[in-house]
């Protein structure tokens, strides 16, 4: 009966830790929804400045609730190229600071104020909002709801978290542990470090330290180190994120990992020393100490709420030093990050500013797959380059090879659109702007035409080989015109790069569609001189069925390269 009834009451303790998890996702979510377009102006108006970088992390973790999602956003901007990852450390190390507002908020009204009473009839206030056919207004429910129910979470958890006066023995088994120095110091940090990893929120370990310290279970300094553990913990939760995710992505983790596990190298060192600075400020503010043992029970009923309050400060101290401290030496973190995440760029397949194990709010997430598809159309440039050398007196061994990388190349464009695509998908399931849903319908339909760009290019070079395999040459005048064509074809890859690249909203096509015509009138001009030669029997029906099918192929890359401009056109008139 004992063991299930032990069984009983962890279980009650699960599930009050995840009903608080639950509370605190949904507010957070609710609150990117509320303030995301703002957030992202605010990170994108500020500078490469490491202390502005702080100040905004610190910010718009305070208003969103979340490390973890201003962590994602500002992962997005470096991916976007809209930030430097030194830039991005200086907004992690704000985030940090931002997120022990989470700790005070649970320290000074979730103990000393019985939120639970009021939770109901706010979940009762805000439901009308939740069923609004406005965005915003329902966005405002969520948030409501999410934050009743945090709060209902925390009181779940503070009753279900055994009374050391009913259960005397709950000390007794924690004393074997919490009685060994500097061994239980690090035995606790490493324990907050696998929960943290566990429930994968710092924030709901904080709340469950916090109320085993309010409890009595956890020793003030027990609890501290626990406090430790969660910033480790954090870090270690977005690097088994990035463990599938692009270049930057794991630079930027390696750097919050950095930042974090040396803030727990040093505090460590003067553990005993920082503890007593904290319990002076209590006890100076407050006439009692945290850190004093062997408390009765009504002395500890006196104290106990001061607790929650040493933690916090705790927390919050350690923070904003830690930031203090390696502020000055983020240039060297992000040396050592880019160091231990280098950028091959060879000619594997890898999505560079994707992050297709995080989705971002919708506006970040079309600004990443916006330069994914620039890079994509900058390797189907690349892959048409190859076919005019393909053509050239090339020894066999290169022509092998180069034939090989074109082959490879056509493969990446399959596995580019694929992504790409599966990512944008992801991204129109949430809700959008008519502008928003707009421009994901025209990049869908420009990764579709860059890939079948890249199967004609695929296609050429097969003509090309077949025509190699066959031992038939083309004859000067051939290759000066296939050479003509192919020159206006980089002009109109140069003009569709240069649109990608571009906001949508101020591309003009004109340049493109010229350039398309021109292709045409080249292509028309090939096609009858072709007749012509062949009626006057210059080559012969084998070399001209080759020469007829390069300079067609690449006409019809052409169309799909127009295609690409155009679907832009049609996004500006949506």
């Amino acid at each position: 009966m004992n063991i299930l009834s032990g069984f009983w009451e962890i279980l009650t303790l699960v599930g009050a830790l995840g009903l608080f998890l639950f509370g605190m996702k949904t507010m957070s979510e609710a609150l990117q929804k509320v303030a995301g377009n703002k957030m992202r102006n605010i990170l994108s108006a500020m500078t490469n400045n490491r202390l502005k970088g702080v100040f905004t992390g610190m910010l718009v973790t305070t208003t969103i609730q979340s490390s973890s999602a201003t962590t994602v956003m500002v992962v997005s901007f470096v991916n976007a190229g809209l930030l430097t990852l030194i830039g991005a450390i200086g907004v992690i190390m704000g985030a940090n600071i931002g997120t022990t507002v989470t700790a005070w908020i649970i320290s000074i009204v979730g103990f000393k104020i019985s939120m639970s009473i009021l939770s109901l009839p706010l979940i009762g206030l805000s439901f009308p909002l939740f069923f609004s056919k406005n965005n915003h207004r329902k966005s405002w429910g969520e948030f409501l709801i999410g934050f009743a129910i945090l709060f209902i979470g925390l009181q779940f958890l503070k009753d279900s978290v055994p009374d050391i006066n009913s259960h005397p023995e709950i000390l007794n088994f924690l004393s074997s542990y919490t009685d060994l120095g500097f061994i239980s110091i690090l035995l606790f940090v490493l324990i907050g470090t696998i929960l943290t990893i566990i429930i994968q929120s710092s924030s709901a370990i904080m709340a469950l330290t916090l109320v085993l310290c309010y409890n009595g279970i956890l020793p003030f300094e027990i609890a501290a180190a626990m406090v430790l553990g969660e910033n480790i913990g954090t870090t270690i939760t977005a690097n088994l994120a990035a463990i599938v995710a692009n270049v930057s992505s794991k630079r930027a983790a390696r750097a919050h990992f950095l930042f974090n596990a040396f803030g727990v190298f040093w505090i460590l060192l003067i553990f005993r020393f920082f503890l007593n600075i904290i319990d002076q400020i209590v006890k100076h503010q407050h006439g009692v100490s945290i850190l004093e043992t062997g408390l009765t029970n009504e002395e500890f009923e006196s104290v106990k709420s001061l607790y929650p309050i040493g933690l916090s400060l705790f927390h919050t101290i350690f923070n904003i030093s830690n930031t203090f401290i390696l502020i000055w030496f983020a240039p060297l973190i992000a040396k050592i990050a880019t160091k231990m995440v280098p950028f091959k760029d060879d000619e594997e397949f890898r999505l560079k500013y994707i992050n297709t194990s995080m989705l971002s709010i919708s506006e970040l997430s079309t600004l990443q797959a916006k330069k994914e598809i620039v890079l994509f159309g900058k390797r189907v440039e690349k892959m048409f380059t190859f076919i005019p050398i393909l053509l050239s007196d090339l020894k066999n061994k290169d022509y092998d090879k180069l034939l090989k990388k074109i082959a490879k190349f056509e493969q990446i464009t399959d596995n580019m659109e694929i992504e790409i695509a599966q990512y944008l998908t992801e991204v129109a399931v949430n809700e959008m702007s008519h502008k928003g849903s707009a421009i994901i319908r025209a990049m869908l339909k420009i990764i579709d035409d860059l890939e079948s760009v890249a199967d004609e290019i695929f296609q050429v070079s097969r003509v090309i080989d077949n025509k190699n395999q066959m031992k038939v040459e083309f004859n000067d005048e051939q290759k000066k015109s296939l050479s003509e064509i192919f020159k206006i074809i980089e002009k109109a890859f140069s003009e569709m790069n240069n649109n990608l690249e571009k906001d949508y909203n101020y591309v003009d096509c004109t340049l493109a569609l010229e350039i398309e015509e021109e292709i045409n009138v080249k292509r028309n001009e090939l096609r009858q001189k072709h007749i012509d030669d062949l009626k006057e029997k210059k080559y012969k029906h084998n070399i001209g069925a080759f020469y007829s099918d390069v300079f067609s192929l690449s006409e019809k890359v052409g169309d799909y390269v127009i295609n690409i401009t155009e679907a832009i056109d049609e996004y500006q008139k949506s």
